[in-house]
């Protein structure tokens, strides 16, 4: 491993939007929706914060799952299609996503995903971290880091089905896959991000580099270089999202993107929080997305995910929407809410 620089690429202090802080949500294709929620809320032990649908396609779900509260940078979140066909990860995508663990509890989610049938590989060190990788039922890759979480860390535990000791604590990476990373490289860097070290991916035997933002959760982004082809389906990433956690930071990132040549979209009201699109050089699907209103601005928080909540614009057709979608039932624990509220 070794210092990465950025070639005299870095940002001038002062100049450019206001860096992102890092993640704030990564969203997935799944298959079958009962198997997505059965996976997720029960066997990682994640919340589901929202049961909504597709904005763009309201004839499917849309799952949010993250931490006690929905704290930015710990929502993964799905689109159950289940008529698409497995795809394979390539170049020009979201080939990882790791979610912090408390240092000292992997052996304990070896033990879980034992018993729990769930198909995971060998320990690697990376960066000074041990990383566990497995895949969920889809096949989507996906990382636990043992990290040590700080007694001042923004997440909130949800020990519905797994304890503290070993609870997921929001992201701590995604990997890109790019075949001529440069490009993608000063994109991170003219988003606030910078180049912290490189080394030899186990994986690919490409390059990688790991760029890091500020922020205290999915603060890493890791770029490596790997020429494959790859296609889109279940158990891939759809798209990554960044927090820009004001509109005036938002418009910062939206101009600066758009300086480089790349094309974002008009600010889309997403009701939770306010997006812009844009796909990066290399062809990943990059969304800058505010803090505000949250998942908690429209149900109280002790009863996020009970029920299909539609954007203001689909409320109207609630009884054609809701015919449309398979039942589907979210595993619970004995007082699930009261056990785990936080203090």
């Amino acid at each position: 491993m070794t210092d990465a620089t950025d070639d005299g690429a870095d940002r001038a202090a002062g100049e450019g939007p206001t860096p992102t802080p890092g993640i704030h949500h990564v969203t997935c294709v799944a298959g079958d929706p009962q198997r997505n929620l059965d996976f997720w809320v029960e066997t990682l032990g994640l919340r589901l914060v929202k049961r909504s649908i597709n904005q763009d396609d309201p004839g499917t779900y849309h799952f949010f799952y993250g931490d006690a509260v929905g704290t930015p940078g710990t929502s993964v979140t799905f689109f159950p299609w289940t008529d698409l066909p497995e795809g394979e990860v390539g170049s020009g995508q979201v080939s990882r996503t790791a979610f912090r663990v408390p240092e000292g509890s992997l052996d304990y989610w070896e033990e879980r995903f034992d018993e729990r049938g769930v198909d995971y590989d060998d320990r690697e060190e990376r960066y000074g971290e041990t990383v566990l990788p497995f895949r969920d039922p889809d096949g989507l890759p996906v990382e636990l880091v043992a990290v040590e979480v700080p007694a001042d860390d923004p997440t909130t535990a949800w020990t519905a089905h797994v304890p503290e000791s070993a609870a997921i604590r929001g992201f701590h990476s995604v990997t890109l896959w790019i075949d001529e990373p440069e490009r993608t490289r000063r994109l991170l860097r003219t988003m606030g991000l910078e180049a912290e070290a490189t080394a030899t991916d186990a994986a690919t035997g490409g390059e990688r580099t790991r760029f890091a933002a500020g922020g205290p959760v999915g603060k890493y982004v890791d770029v490596v270089a790997v020429d494959r082809r790859g296609s889109s389906g279940r158990g891939t990433v759809h798209h990554v999202a960044f927090q820009t956690p004001t509109d005036d930071d938002q418009a910062g990132m939206r101009d600066a993107v758009a300086s480089m040549g790349l094309r974002p979209t008009q600010q889309i009201d997403r009701h939770w929080f306010r997006s812009v699109y844009f796909r990066e050089f290399a062809g990943v699907l990059f969304e800058l997305a505010t803090s505000d209103p949250g998942y908690a601005s429209d149900e109280p928080l002790d009863a996020l995910g009970e029920r299909l909540v539609l954007p203001g614009r689909f409320e109207d057709r609630r009884d054609e929407i809701e015919s449309g979608l398979v039942d589907v039932t979210v595993p619970r624990a004995d007082g699930e809410f009261a056990a785990h509220r936080a203090d």
